[in-house]
Order: structure tokens, then sequence, then C-alpha cells
């Protein structure tokens, strides 16, 4: 891979990352437009947008090298990925547009009439989305090191500076034109190869086409639920999955806050229509590298299977031709990185501006305070405290760590989204009770798999449950709401019907809708 053209292209993509940040700032001037960018996104755009924040390193790399790897099971990623916007469009898009909120927090202050509720909200949203930007710094690390053998570390700072350069610029508003243009660049550099490759090999003389050459790869790899390279009760490992990334998808922070920036309930549902479209046409491409990937750089397999998609247009095509698809792969993938720290950083920075820098400057300046400001700054902790996490961490499997993030928002948010739009009985308590179950089994899981690190050796039941923890803990998470809501009646908001009535009817009907942050 030539290293001076994929500089270029990252280069290329970091200047039109900023050009259009840039143009963002002209138009951003209000708390409105930093937050929701004045809730005034059409679907298009929107849908652009949320999927080119949502297709992550884990996306963009971490799925190609989990199929290399294990197999044809690990495919449920990208059904499970996809099916959960699903599952959002259903149950809460529409609903959560109503709310008139800016951010989680805010939506659970106005639904359980609760500070507590909504301090546990913020530390949640906080843990989930740096636990998200984990991969992202990984994935843009290792993308540099694979280009020009520059240590991980540098691409991981040269994303977070641009990222607090656009968010801090121009806040959603900004960040709402960069994630769609990073899109559309994503999808073609993750496409373009593919079909050069396919049509450039047969040309060459090789009539059979180039999956052909793939017969006797081994059966075992193709065999969905599999015991292949050691993993055991596959069948619980793979319905866990599903069930974290088809429910966990409406609990991640950065995806919810930009369905505040819908002008109405129902643009909120098309553009989930359309992010559906949009989506299955990406997810298409990763599996096609990691099949290649098995017969022109099988001995990626026992390293950095995560580089595939880096290192195949090479490995096929020495020379020219392979140089310039590997710096067009180069190009998106960083811009898969940039695109959802982004998003990442504006759903954290709203957290901790409204919920604690906000307060302090207030007692410092005397009451002189200025939001944008706050939101900056933020947005500058937002991203150094992730970088400082991943340095001290250091290697992760980019696919698998978001798949914990998917499980902590599964067994958090997503039962009280769920159960405080559809359920009216569903009370204080039981909201705190079930964010602090489902948070403290989930986010336990977590730091065994990222931090402790259990040996390969840890086999049976219990490696399994914490390997893949969304089946036990979104049911208890689920079953403690319930319980504790039912135990304390008393303790339903006063203000329960209200905030029903403003959830489930349509804009068209006059209903107060205002939220004052």
């Amino acid at each position: 891979m030539s290293s001076a053209m994929s500089l270029t292209a990252i280069g290329l993509v970091i200047a039109a990352t900023i050009g259009i940040g840039l143009f963002g700032l002209r138009i951003s001037r209000t708390t409105s437009d930093f937050y929701v960018a004045s809730r005034a996104v059409s679907p298009r755009w929107n849908a652009s947008a949320i999927s080119g924040e949502y297709l992550s390193a884990a996306s963009f790399l971490g799925v190609a090298g989990l199929v290399l790897v294990n197999g044809a099971d690990m495919l449920w990623f990208s059904v499970g990925y996809t099916v959960g916007y699903l599952m959002l469009l259903v149950l809460i898009a529409a609903p959560l547009r109503r709310s008139g909120a800016y951010t989680l927090p805010d939506f659970a202050e106005t639904r359980f009439e609760s500070a507590v509720v909504r301090r546990i909200c913020s530390v949640l949203v906080v843990g989930i989305g740096t636990l998200y930007l984990l991969p992202q710094l990984q994935g843009a690390g290792l993308t540099l090191q694979t280009v020009t053998g520059a240590p991980p570390w540098v691409g991981a700072l040269t994303v977070g500076v641009i990222v607090v350069i656009n968010v801090a610029a121009g806040g959603m508003r900004s960040i709402t034109f960069v994630q769609a243009f990073q899109y559309w660049l994503k999808l073609t550099a993750l496409a373009t190869p593919i079909f050069v490759i396919l049509i450039l090999w047969n040309s060459a003389g090789h009539p059979g086409g180039v999956l052909d050459s793939l017969h006797g790869a081994g059966s075992e790899w193709a065999e969905p639920l599999s015991r292949a390279n050691g993993r055991e009760h596959p069948l619980y490992a793979t319905y866990s999955l599903l069930l974290a990334l088809c429910f966990g998808t409406m609990g991640l922070p950065h995806v919810l806050v930009r369905f505040y920036t819908n002008p109405d309930g129902r643009a909120a549902r098309r553009t989930t229509v359309v992010v559906l479209a949009l989506l299955g046409s990406f997810y298409v491409f990763p599996p096609l590298y990691a099949v290649l990937g098995r017969e022109f750089a099988p001995e990626l397999v026992q390293g950095a299977a995560d580089s595939v998609v880096l290192e195949l247009p090479s490995r096929v095509f020495p020379g020219t031709a392979g140089d310039l698809l590997g710096a067009l792969v180069a190009a998106g993938a960083f811009a898969a990185f940039l695109s959802t720290s982004s998003g990442l950083t504006v759903a954290i920075a709203g957290v901790i501006d409204q919920d604690l820098l906000r307060a302090r400057l207030r007692r410092l300046t005397g009451g002189d305070y200025v939001a944008v400001n706050s939101f900056r700054i933020a947005a500058l902790i937002a991203i150094a405290v992730p970088f400082m996490a991943w340095r001290v961490i250091g290697s992760l499997s980019l696919a698998d760590t978001v798949g914990l993030a998917f499980a902590v928002a599964a067994s958090t948010f997503c039962p009280m989204l769920v159960l405080g739009i559809w359920w009216r009985r569903m009370s204080t308590v039981g909201a705190a009770a079930g964010l602090i179950v489902g948070g403290a089994l989930t986010i336990t899981a977590v730091l065994v798999n990222v931090i402790a690190r259990p040996p390969e050796g840890w086999r049976g039941w219990g490696g399994a449950l914490i390997a893949q923890p969304a089946a036990w803990t979104m049911p208890l998470a689920f079953g403690t709401v319930i319980v504790a809501s039912l135990l304390t009646p008393h303790k339903i908001p006063a203000g329960t019907s209200r905030s029903m009535v403003r959830l489930h009817t349509p804009e068209a009907v006059d209903v107060d809708r205002s939220f004052t942050p």
C-alpha cells in the first residue's frame, strides 16, 4: 500500500471535514443550533447523517475482521446493526421526537420528574459514549499504522483534534453536514474496490471468477453457530448478541440525539425508514472483504484481522491500481472514525454541559454564563477522557467492544424508553432501579472483558455469559422496572397523563411540547 497516496487521501478527507464543519459554523449561533440543529433537518439529510454517524470503526473494519476469523456466524453483527433501527422505528422514534427534549437525561427528567433519574442517565450516557469512542480511536490508530507505520496514538490523536474542532465550531448543525457527506464517502470507499476486484479478476483470465478460488477454504468456517475457533455455547452467544444489537440501538445516546433534530414525529419515522435502506446497502460489502481475505490474506486470521479491509486491495492488485484502491479505503475508514466520534462527542458534551459545567460556570462567573462556550469546553472533555482511557487500556477488538456498548444500552436505556413511552404505570423508583441494575450488571461485564481480559482458556457458561451479557441483563432490567413500579404506585409521576398525551399525540394537535434545558 502506498503511504503517500493513502496519506493524501486521508488529508483530503480531513480537509473536507474541517471545511464543511466551518460552513456549519456560519449558520450555528443559538443553543438550539448546537444541540439539535434547531430541529430543522430534513429526513433525507438526517438519514444520511445518522448512517454516517452509525457506521463506525466496528462496521467499516471490525465486521470484516470478525467474519474473516470466525466465519459466517459473525454476519449476525450486520443483521443486528440494521434491525436495531427497525426496533427504534416501531417503538420510540416518533414519541421520542415529540417529547421536546434535547438529550436522554432531558427526556428522563421530563417523563419521571426526578433529578435522581436524570443524574443516573447522565452517568450512563457518558459511560456508553466513552466505551463507544474507544474502538473509534483504536480504528484510527490501526488505519494510520497500516498506512504509514506510525504509532497508533498518532491516528487516535488526529481524530480527536479534528472532532473537537468540528464539534466546538458548530455543534449539531455543523456535524450534520459533515456526517451526511461521510456516509456517501464511506459507501463509495467500501464498494468501489469490491466491484473493481470482481470485474478485473474476471477479465484477467479467471473465467470462474474470484469466488471459485475459495473452494476448500473450510466448510466449518461457513457453518453458522459452529464451534469454530474454540467458541462454546454459540447458540446462546448468537441470540444474546442479536438481542443487544436489536434493542441496544435505541439506547445509544449519539443515535437518539439525532432524532431530536427532526421537525416532527412523522419526519422521525421517515428518517428511520431511509436509514434502514442506507444501512442495508452498506452492510453488503464488509463480509465480501472477509471472504476474499480468506484467499488473498490468510495470515491475517492469526494476526491483525481488523486490517483486512485496508490490506485487501494491495494484496489482490500489487502496484498502482492496488495503491489507489487502498488509498480510497483508507480515506473511507478515516471518515468512519471521524463521523461516529463527532456524534458521540456531541452527545457526551451535551450531557457534561447541562449537568456539570453550567452550574460550576455560573458559580465562578457570578451568573455571567455563555452556553455555547460551555458546550465547547464540554466537547474537549468528552474526547480527551476516552483518549486517555484508550492509551491506558491499549488495543481492543473493534466489533466486540462496540457490541458491549450495545449490551449496556439495551440493559439500561431500552427498558426506560420502551416502558416509559408505552406504560403509564412506570414509577420513578422503577426507572431508577432498572437503570441501576442493568447498568451495574453490564458495566461489570464490560470491565471484565475490556480491562481484566479473561484468558483464552476461560470456557464454559461463565465465559459465555460475561462475553455476551445482554440475554440475561436485559430481561433482569425490564423485570426490575416492572416489579419496582408495581410495588411503588405512589411514586408514579404526577404529570404522567400529560407526558403520555405529549408523547403520543400527532403534532397537528395543539399540545404544549415546550422544554427548557
